[in-house]
């Protein structure tokens, strides 16, 4: 893992016990996005804050900014050694990196359009390396249910929407929404586009996707 460093935050707790596993998905998911590009440099936080996780993984990550991102692990949560043993936390990092790659080009975004767009690319990045299935949360709202949500263009170009509502469900749209809808966004994008370059995947301007999202979604009201 020459391009990434980790750095271990131990003053919340420390990671001792498990930190030969979790150096061993690192060093995994280097070596997945290696065979598709060379790693970019990265620093990453690693730390431990109980109660501070997604409940579903005992694990979160987060990008800070192109070169850093955090993965906040939580060893007191019961569904943390499965997250550690059956490839989410390998999954998670290599979400991270994209965001991270994404930083590095266009942005994450301001907008409620460019973020769903950032999240959807994340998580369809991570399928396209490893095979996987969609997360959870990539899932968590069915294409019935997300037909009878009104989106309007000017709510995707919105800066001023509430990021919590969402995607973490703290308002009046069910839990992961923005998630859900991000990555069959991408999805639908993907399948009229057809195989696309390491450049594409991480640097596809926002308004293509949204573009094809909103007549796609057109599309099917119509039918």
């Amino acid at each position: 893992m020459d391009a990434w460093t980790l750095h271990w935050l131990e003053a919340s707790g420390n990671l001792d016990d498990f930190r030969t596993e979790v150096i061993g998905e690192f060093a995994a998911a280097y070596q997945s996005i290696s065979r598709l590009m060379p790693a970019p440099r990265l620093d990453i936080l690693i730390q431990t804050l109980p109660g501070e996780t997604i409940p579903e993984m005992g694990l979160v990550g987060r990008a800070v900014r192109s070169t850093l991102f955090s993965m906040t692990l939580d060893p007191d949560n019961p569904n943390f050694l499965a997250s550690l043993r059956n490839g989410t936390l390998h999954r998670q990092i290599i979400h991270e990196v994209h965001h991270c790659l994404r930083m590095a080009g266009p942005g994450y975004g301001w907008t409620l359009g460019e973020a769903l767009v950032s999240e959807g690319l994340a998580g369809q990045f991570v399928g396209h390396l490893l095979g996987s299935e969609p997360e959870p949360w990539e899932r968590a709202v069915t294409p019935a249910e997300l037909l009878q949500i009104p989106i309007e263009p000017q709510t995707l170009d919105s800066t001023h929407y509430n990021h919590s509502e969402w995607f973490f469900g703290f308002g009046a749209y069910p839990r992961w929404l923005g998630y859900t809808l991000g990555y069959q966004m991408v999805e639908q994008w993907l399948a009229s586009t057809g195989d696309i370059d390491v450049a594409t995947w991480i640097n596809v301007p926002a308004r293509t996707i949204i573009d094809s999202a909103i007549e796609a979604r057109r599309g099917s009201l119509e039918t």
